[in-house]
């Protein structure tokens, strides 16, 4: 997520280095999905988008394989996997995995909204993309090709680790295992210094809702835009009122705690921490935060990991090296052993 994605969507790729010595094959190929749950939603949005997936080479889709559902970060999306480099350098990547144990094949999914990105939850505020990815695009995708029994995973970077995070905790029976880089979390000390930037603060409630559907205008400064987007994933104001959503601040400029409690309420972390039983005890849990991470994800993703571990649930946590959005291919090949290992030792 965060402003640096929002103004950047490429950012995610900024590490990935040129491919050398790919096999024949080893590409990622476009599957159109209907997109039933995003039928009607409130911005307007596409319905139908397409998937990028990629395949080991020379696998058929009738031969059973994991299959790794990957939410790229705010405002990315399956293109830059199908027409840019990073198809390229993620194809690299999951052709080292060891085979034959730990092949899978990987759909990236398409969570762009007018706002930029969705966190792939359910909002009236955006529209349904948690049921998006749970069942149209898993239901499309697994009409095509097989999946192992027991080796469905969600993943995802920054805002796409948010909602893989939030997918594998709501749909256990759908999701064996998460792999969440940087994910957002921890939003006392990752959010709340970008909801209270200046230009953010002197955004009232009227001027936020005048961006608001039936309207087509949004705003120009790419961080308020963001928080609008943020607050229309976290804040909506219900089925009766779609495509509106309570705003950090009142006409008079003043802060808004129930809003913000309400961001508070959606943070990983919190959910957590209030529900014993938040994953299932099968479920594989695989967190990374970067050393240097510019927004403090990896804070929160260590102390995901701690409350993790206190209960004796099968988590990993990585502090890999560099930032927010370096080094993603290796990061996500660490995360994939780790699960599929873990799923081969139950």
């Amino acid at each position: 997520m965060l402003l640096r994605s929002l103004l950047a969507p490429l950012l995610v790729f900024a590490s990935c280095a040129p491919l050398h010595g790919r096999e024949p094959g080893a590409r990622f190929e476009a599957l159109a999905i209907p997109g039933e749950a995003l039928r009607g939603n409130p911005l307007g949005d596409p319905v139908e988008r397409r998937v990028a997936i990629f395949s080991p080479p020379g696998v058929q889709p009738s031969e059973a394989l994991p299959i790794v559902y990957f939410l790229p970060g705010w405002g990315g999306s399956p293109d830059e996997f199908l027409e840019g480099g990073a198809g390229a350098t993620f194809a690299q990547m999951l052709g080292e995995l060891p085979a034959p144990g730990q092949r899978v094949r990987l759909v990236v999914v398409d969570g762009r909204t007018r706002w930029g990105g969705s966190q792939f939850v359910n909002s009236a505020a955006t529209g349904r993309y948690a049921d998006y990815v749970s069942d149209d695009v898993v239901r499309t995708v697994e009409g095509r090709y097989r999946v192992a029994a027991g080796q469905r995973l969600i993943a995802g970077h920054s805002s796409g680790a948010y909602g893989a995070l939030l997918l594998a905790m709501q749909k256990p029976r759908v999701f064996a295992g998460v792999v969440a880089l940087s994910p957002d979390s921890a939003f006392e000390v990752t959010h709340r210094g970008l909801v209270t930037q200046p230009q953010v603060r002197r955004v009232t409630r009227s001027q936020a809702e005048a961006w608001m559907p039936p309207a087509n205008a949004r705003p120009r400064d790419g961080l308020v835009s963001l928080v609008c987007g943020l607050c229309a994933n976290y804040a909506p104001l219900g089925a009766d009122q779609p495509g509106r959503f309570a705003w950090l601040y009142d006409d008079r400029g003043e802060w808004q705690p129930a809003t913000w409690a309400r961001w508070l309420e959606a943070d990983p972390l919190t959910l957590i921490r209030k529900n014993r039983d938040a994953f299932a005890a099968s479920q594989r849990i695989y967190l990374d935060g970067a050393e240097h991470d510019e927004f403090l994800a990896n804070l929160g993703a260590r102390s995901m990991h701690a409350v993790l571990r206190e209960r004796a649930s099968p988590c990993e946590f990585y502090e890999s090296p560099g930032g927010h959005s370096d080094h993603l291919p290796a990061r996500l090949r660490r995360g994939l052993q780790w699960v599929l290992s873990a799923s081969e030792k139950r």
